[in-house]
Parts: structure tokens; sequence; C-alpha cells
């Protein structure tokens, strides 16, 4: 019997996204000047404030309420309509140093004897459903409200969008798991005032994401997915009616709240570890990027058309306590899905100094991770700069998303005998 599935995402101004960016800037700009620093920081922002806070252990300082403004300013927030902005918002730093008693299981003589940051279990996830191995509904969503913050930066088709806003995709899959159809597509937008009757108001806002929004977002699909969209869909436009007020004055927002957005949309699974504003000794970040690596390389190489990767660590620990692999019937080959990942263990160094070695971490490269989804993104190679009343400025040539690299495919192919 047929199912309908759904996942949601959330724009670059929600309040729960503009403390992950928060978080992730700070944590890039320790980076830079000291690739060693243990960072754990969360950010709260609410009605004209901002709050920080966490621990540290770096041999840098950096200016922390700066550098917090220059995030909320970049998102959008810089006017006094919208109740927070980055020029006027009070900033308040409770950043402390990190507990000695965590950091002596995490730092060892040897730095490949690296014990991992915190117990827990990370999960990857990938899928053949679209081409960058991600849940369709949840790459639908993404794209739809990257699109939409396109729309509102060039201000020219749509000239009243503010930055809060969220999407969600409906599709409709057969008893083969293959996507037929979507069902539904809701988008809520944070608008300015119209000054207006509120149904005119709606009625432009709707004609605008359907005429306008959505057929941009159609033409970056594939055809296998544009096949998808028809005259059937049910669209929620604003479904609450007007949105004018809307971010942190509108809702508080928390660093680790969007964890799922972060990851597969409600696919697969998820362990409950945050990503943004951690340090990949923190395994919650770097073993969960790593498990998505080893699945999106395992399903490109045609072990299965659909992985979930599972490991676990305790703190302090050098080697995973576990690692284990669900293919959903999918697998391709005559293996268990315990021998599966007995060899997923031969081929991947799990351990947290090599998982950090091996996709390049410890580099400045989390704030572009911060919203729109860590998983699903284009491996590339860009150059940062970054400025420290304390230390000067730095530029940094840095490798974004290597955890999406298809590096691993040729030895997956060869250890599983699929050449």
């Amino acid at each position: 019997m047929a199912y309908l599935f759904t996942s949601e995402s959330v724009s670059e101004g929600h309040p729960d996204k503009i403390a992950d960016q928060i978080s992730d800037t700070l944590l890039d700009n320790f980076l830079a000047f000291d690739e060693n620093s243990k960072v754990a920081c969360e950010t709260l922002v609410t009605t004209g404030q901002v709050v920080l806070a966490g621990e540290v252990k770096s041999n840098t300082y950096i200016d922390v309420q700066n550098i917090a403004r220059e995030v909320i300013n970049d998102i959008g927030y810089t006017k006094g309509a919208y109740k927070f902005s980055g020029d006027s918002c009070g900033v308040i730093s409770l950043i402390h140093e990190q507990s000695q008693d965590i950091n002596q299981g995490v730092d060892r003589g040897e730095k490949e004897e690296q014990g991992a940051g915190d117990q827990g279990m990370m999960f990857g996830y990938a899928t053949k459903e679209t081409e960058n191995y991600m849940p369709l509904a949840l790459d639908i969503s993404h794209k739809i409200l990257i699109e939409l913050a396109k729309l509102r930066r060039e201000e020219k088709e749509i000239t009243y969008l503010r930055p809060d806003s969220k999407s969600q995709v409906t599709i409709e899959y057969s008893d083969e798991n293959v996507p037929q159809r979507i069902e539904a597509i809701v988008i809520s937008t944070q608008h300015d005032d119209f000054n207006g009757d509120d149904k005119t108001m709606l009625d432009k806002i709707k004609k605008d994401m359907l005429e306008i929004l959505i057929p941009r977002v159609i033409k970056q699909l594939p055809k296998y997915v544009q096949e998808l969209f028809n005259d059937d869909i049910t669209y929620h436009i604003n479904p609450t009616g007007k949105f004018v007020i809307g971010g942190p004055h509108g809702d508080s927002g928390l660093t680790g709240r969007k964890i799922i957005v972060d990851t597969y949309g409600g696919k697969g699974a998820h362990g409950g570890g945050a990503f943004s504003g951690k340090d990949p000794s923190k395994v919650d970040r770097s073993a969960a990027y790593a498990a998505r690596h080893i699945a999106k390389n395992l399903v490109a190489a045609g072990v299965a058309d659909e992985i979930l990767i599972q490991v676990s660590y305790a703190i302090g620990v050098v080697k995973p306590t576990s690692i284990s692999v669900d293919t959903y019937g999918s697998s391709k080959v005559n293996l268990s899905n315990g021998e599966i990942a007995k060899k997923v263990a031969e081929i991947f160094d799990m351990r947290p100094a090599n998982i950090e070695s091996r996709l390049k971490l410890r580099n400045p490269i989390y704030r572009e991770t911060a919203a729109y989804g860590h998983m699903g993104k284009e491996p590339k190679t860009i150059t940062k700069i970054f400025e420290s009343p304390y230390s000067g400025k730095i530029t940094r040539e840095v490798e974004l998303f290597t955890w999406e690299k298809l590096d691993y495919v040729e030895q997956v192919k060869e250890a599983f005998g699929l050449n």
C-alpha cells in the first residue's frame, strides 16, 4: 500500500538557525587562529538579546560579541522593524574554560590515541532516491528556502520578504519505496506589513510563491523530480495568516534545536546530539559526519540502495563501542548486515583522531553547515578571511563538506567484490 512521508526545513533567519550560525561562526574563528581549540558553545536569541554560553579551551582570543553581531546582520536582521538586529541587540557572553575533567579524557600524548569527547550513538544515512543521496522530501524543502532567501536578497521580483521562514514537503511513495508524486507543500514566510486587508496580502503572497518561487525551484531539479510536481498538489501558504512578527522577536532560538532539519528530515535515525558550536573532538558531530561519509560511499558503490550506519562511543575511549549497518532489505551483496558492518570497520578507521584527519575537520568549515542541512551539499574549496583584534588577520583556504565526497567508492567496490 502506498504511503506518505514528510520532511521540513527552516531558513537561515529562523531563530534556532540564527543561534546555530552564531555558534558555528564562533567555532570557526577559534579554529582559524588555533586549530587545536576545544569548543562547545551554545547561543540563545530572543527579543533584542543574544546570550552566549559554553566551554572553550584555546590559545586564542576572539571578539565574540562582534562576531555574533556580524552573523545577525549577514542573515538579514538589519532593520528596527524586526525588533532584532545585529547593530542594536545586546550580546552577553557567559563562555568559560572547558572542564579539565573532560579534557583529560580527550587529549593524549599520542594524537591517534585521542579519546571520544563524549559517549553516545551517531547515525549516517544515504539513499539512491536523489542525486546527492539524500531523502527527497528534505532535499526539496531545503531548496525551497534557499531559493526564497535568494529572492529576499535580490529584492526584485518579491520585495516584502523578511528572514524567517519554514517549508515542508509531503511525498507519496509506492510499496517499493519509490517517490510517486508530491502530495503537499507548506511554505510559511515572514513578510513586511502590507498595511491593507489580510486577504489581499495573503492572495499576493500565495500568488508569488506559486508563480515565482516554485517555478525557480523546479528548474533546479532533475527531470524525474520535476515530473512529481502536478496540478493536484495541496499548497498551504502562510496557513496561519499574517506573519509579520517573526525571528527572535516572535520566538526564542537555541543552538541545536533543529537536529532533524540538519540531518535527514526524519529518515534513517538520529542519536540526539546536536552539531553546531562543537569542535570535532565531540563525536556527536565528527562521527555523524563520518557515518554519512560511509553510508554515501556504500550506496554510491552499489552495496545497497539505502543504508543506515550507526556508530557509538564511550567518553575518553579511543575505539568505537559498536558499528552497525541496516540496509532496509535493499542490499545488493550476498552478506548479512552484520557482515557488511565488519567490512565497514576494516575500510574506515573510526577512531576520533582519524576521523578528524580523514575529513579535515580541524579547519574553520562550520558556518556553512549551520543552515539548510549539514548533509547533501556539494564539496568545494573556498577562501575564508578571519580578523581578530587580538591576533590580526588570517586567510585560510578550506575544503567544505568533505564527508560528502565519493572518494572511497573504488575501495568499497573492491572490498565487496563489486568491480
